[in-house]
């Protein structure tokens, strides 16, 4: 049997999760999820519904009459009928900021703290509506509250970049780590090249972290400087990359042919000290660890080097239908939205080739 791609094994562990998760909401949910994964919505898309309902359903057991006396399991699909646009509302009210009990493997009761922004709301509200689209449709309710309320207006954040030389701060700081700890020091030396490799490829493709850990290393093309990828949505992609990210990933690559890798990661280009294919939350960690000691007024995650790749490719050739394709998205006008900014300076500086008298 091949081995499954990066894509395909996070795939199935959605969808494992999925049905788990289906444990945990009411009965008459299974057939909208079927319904979803039929349309070929992504697991990851599903599975972040899923949370955003029981989190619905479990404030709805509490917080609605009609829902009161009932379990999980009870409910049945017509209880949705009985909600307005204000129950919808209070719900969005009450996932602003919330507080869950839980208890520990030694039976230590704890409380943890939940907030959501606009963006987070926001799923929520899409969650619900294409849930009581789905039941309204089939003529199983004959409302949908859901619908009569407002989107919360997610607020434009200011792209975070790097410029020029904090790009080659950082690079350096991967490569000596002259600023790390004494413990970071001992962990650098075993992974320098790796995490070179990594950084070097996302701040010089605008890869997404995601399609980074699933680089396989047959995946590497060192004669035309290519790598291919899997996208969100599970299509392939051919990225191309300069000399010095290929110098990074050839030394990286010596080093790679020595280490054992677990059963599954055998392929993996890039690999935990365990031997396992490296995840996304450690490269995320690894990009923070640099970061803080060499670009240390700004934030920095895998994302922001994406936004410094598409930001420089972008400034360098002007064309945003080239940047919308490199970053891999979908919608052209998703990748204005983000670099309107620039876009506008563009524009201005056409204003200075025009002169209506000649000197």
């Amino acid at each position: 049997m091949a081995e499954l791609n990066y894509y395909e094994q996070q795939k199935n562990k959605n969808t494992e999760k999925i049905r788990e998760m289906l444990k945990f909401l009411p009965p008459f949910c299974g057939e909208f999820f079927r319904s979803m994964a039929q349309k070929n919505i992504n697991a990851s898309s599903r599975l972040a519904y899923a949370y955003d309902l029981r989190i619905f359903f479990e404030y709805a057991l509490d917080a609605y009459d009609s829902f009161k006396g009932k379990t999980m399991k009870t409910l049945t699909v017509d209880l949705l009928d009985t909600l307005s646009p204000q129950d919808i509302d209070a719900f969005l009210e009450y996932v602003t900021y919330y507080q869950k009990e839980y208890e520990n493997s030694e039976n230590i009761e704890y409380i943890k703290e939940y907030k959501n922004d606009e963006k987070g709301k926001a799923r929520k509200i899409a969650a619900l509506r294409s849930m009581y689209r789905y039941f309204l449709k089939r003529e199983k309710i004959i409302s949908n509250p859901s619908a009569l309320i407002d989107t919360p207006k997610i607020h434009d954040k200011a792209i975070v970049r790097l410029d020029a030389n904090e790009t080659a701060d950082l690079l350096d700081e991967v490569e000596f780590g002259e600023n790390l700890t004494d413990t970071e020091k001992r962990y650098h030396n075993k992974t320098k090249n790796r995490d070179l490799a990594i950084v070097s490829i996302l701040v010089g493709t605008g890869m997404r972290v995601s399609e980074c850990v699933g680089i396989n290393i047959e995946d590497l093309d060192f004669e035309n400087y290519a790598v291919k990828i899997t996208r969100k949505g599970g299509n392939q992609s051919i990225l191309y990359f300069g000399e010095e990210v290929a110098q990074a990933l050839k030394n990286y690559i010596e080093e790679r042919k020595q280490m054992p890798a677990k059963e599954g990661s055998e392929n993996a280009l890039f690999l935990s000290l365990q031997g396992k294919r490296i995840g996304v939350r450690a490269v995320q960690n690894l990009v923070a660890k640099y970061s803080k000691t060499s670009v240390k007024l700004k934030h920095i995650t895998p994302h922001k080097l994406r936004s410094t790749y598409g930001t420089s490719l972008y400034q360098e050739t002007g064309d945003i239908y080239l940047v919308a394709d490199v970053l891999g998205h979908a919608d052209v006008n998703t990748t204005k939205k983000h670099y309107a900014e620039i876009e506008t300076g563009h524009r201005r500086s056409a204003a200075k080739y025009i002169k209506l008298r000649k000197d």
